[in-house]
């Protein structure tokens, strides 16, 4: 046994993770429903977003869930409706979806969320198959379906939506991940073995994504041409992120089937699509993937952010290390994940310092698509388990997940995945969605111990969310990075909030904020344990 595989082994057991499901006694009780008939329709395998939404301003993450509705053939008619829990701090929630008036009742598949007019509180924005929904938060515990005002009730397929100022005028844009053409009523049938199965992809026409700029009066306009957003895709995951560190954001989209795109911002509110030249379109093999779901991070401590893409059973998942400006590299391999994605389907996934050791590692949510996969596959099950990697340092991540706890043993067809500090005691913990069946809120109580930082920007020149800051946290020797964003993982939305894991460090000694508006904060010994608001500027 070589030294470094001993001390991989020594890490990998040292300090498992251990996620405990909570949902049960957390009086969350809502069901998914995907309208499933037999008729395998394809958008009935496509939803299940999740968000954590502070809707109320307390300081404690209230979760929304976006449901189905009925499809042509169902015996239901009366369609349900997306679900928002209110977090009453003590480890339960209550549902507040009637008295917020969020119950949005198209056939849902994500959400979004963020501060689109720079009043103070979270707004939320729903993908529908059919009619997109933007809710306007009104700051006492209600909600405004502001949908046709504001010009963003895009009537079609779509997925993966995301926020961030990409003009730099202090407002969030959106930018909406467009799926594929579906019609039902004349769409394709298709067989497997002989069985009656789901269409593939590339089944069904791509079709187009959509920018949508904010006009800082509640209105947004379709940019999409004039800003270059002109190529047609497969579009499922997609997250804003400055990944050449110019101070402007840029735009990836992860799509199935096909080659994943990546838009430069120019920084004259218009984008070049670089992906194939930057080494993200494809794999390290040249072949494109069915991208389902992107997370960001840097997961090797280096300053630049990486990208994580999820796929299909027996495609790898795959990891895009950031060389700089805007050149990836495959490490899937290298890093160790490779082999241990190959026999799941991956949907979303989060970079998180799950046990706050100081290195971000990585939940991946996994589940099939089709429910009759064991009728003519060999290899493969529709309910799966999700998995766990801990970053063990010098670029790799091990699977850990046989060893994360009685959270990681559950098996769903999963989708959707938020990761948040749900009881502000410092670590992350997941909330997965899942596909025709109740969501899972897994409990991380892992490494309780280890010393933290949490950060809540508050916007005074660029967004109110800070969506596109920057924060770099320097205690007991290392430096972490951490870029606000909103999107990622897989129709979902995680905690707004930069949380540090310090390790055994109880001070930071310095904390750097470069804000999208060119504003820099630095504060020098900050204590540990303990969420804090930095105000730009201020």
């Amino acid at each position: 046994m070589t030294l470094i595989t001993a001390m991989t082994l020594l890490l990998a057991t040292s300090g498992p993770f251990t996620f405990t499901p909570a949902a049960a006694e957390s009086g969350i009780d809502f069901v998914h429903y995907n309208g499933a008939t037999g008729r395998k329709y394809l958008v009935e395998t496509m939803g299940g977003g999740v968000a954590w939404i502070d809707y109320d301003g307390d300081g404690l993450l209230d979760a929304y869930f976006v449901n189905g509705a009925p499809l042509p053939g169902s015996e239901q008619t009366t369609p349900p409706e997306n679900r928002l829990y209110r977090n009453l701090g003590d480890g339960t929630f209550a549902d507040v979806t009637l008295t917020a008036g969020v119950g949005d009742t198209g056939y849902g598949l994500g959400c979004g969320v963020a501060d689109i007019d720079n009043d103070g509180d979270s707004d939320l924005f729903i993908t529908n198959y059919g009619p997109n929904a933007l809710y306007r938060n009104d700051g006492d515990g209600t909600f405004t379906d502001i949908t046709g005002e504001a010009g963003v009730g895009h009537a079609g397929f779509s997925a993966g939506s995301a926020f961030a100022d990409f003009d730099s005028d202090g407002f969030v844009d959106l930018f909406v991940a467009n799926y594929v053409d579906l019609d039902l009523e004349s769409r394709p049938e298709c067989h497997q073995g002989g069985i009656r199965a789901y269409c593939r992809p590339e089944d069904y026409p791509a079709t187009l994504d959509a920018l949508y700029r904010n006009n800082g009066d509640g209105t947004f306009s379709d940019v999409s041409e004039a800003a270059g957003i002109t190529k047609r895709g497969r579009g499922l995951g997609v997250v804003w992120s400055d990944f050449d560190g110019d101070g402007l954001a840029d735009i990836y989209v992860a799509n199935d089937r096909m080659a994943n795109f990546l838009y430069r911002n120019r920084g004259d509110e218009s984008f070049e699509e670089i992906g194939e030249v930057s080494g993200a379109a494809y794999n390290e093999h040249g072949y494109s993937e069915s991208g389902m779901g992107v997370a960001t991070g840097d997961f090797d401590g280096d300053g630049a952010t990486d990208l994580f893409v999820t796929n299909y059973q027996a495609q790898t998942n795959t990891l895009y290390r950031n060389e700089g400006p805007l050149g990836f590299w495959d490490v899937t391999d290298r890093a160790g994940l490779g082999e241990s994605s190959l026999l799941t389907l991956a949907w979303g996934a989060e970079f998180a310092d799950l046990d706050n050791d100081g290195l971000l590692d990585l939940f991946v949510a996994n589940g099939h698509l089709e429910p009759d996969i064991a009728a003519f596959e060999e290899v493969g099950e529709y309910r799966q388990t999700n998995q766990t990697y801990r970053n063990v340092g010098n670029g790799r991540l091990l699977d850990v997940s046989e060893d994360a706890g009685a959270g990681l043993a559950i098996a769903r067809s999963s989708r959707g995945l938020a990761m948040g500090d749900v009881d502000n005691d410092g670590d992350m913990d997941a909330l997965v969605g899942n596909i025709g069946e109740a969501p899972d809120l897994l409990r991380n109580d892992s490494n309780v111990g280890a010393a933290w930082i949490g950060i809540t920007l508050v916007g005074v020149e660029s967004s109110r969310d800070g969506i596109g800051a920057r924060i770099d946290v320097t205690a007991g020797g290392r430096t972490q990075t951490r870029a606000i964003r909103s999107g990622g993982s897989y129709l979902s939305r995680s905690d707004p909030r930069a949380l540090f894991g310090l390790g055994d460090a109880d001070v930071v000694d310095e904390l750097t904020v470069r804000w999208p508006s060119g504003v820099v904060d630095r504060l020098g010994k900050v204590a540990a344990r303990s969420y804090i608001e930095i105000r730009e500027g201020q």
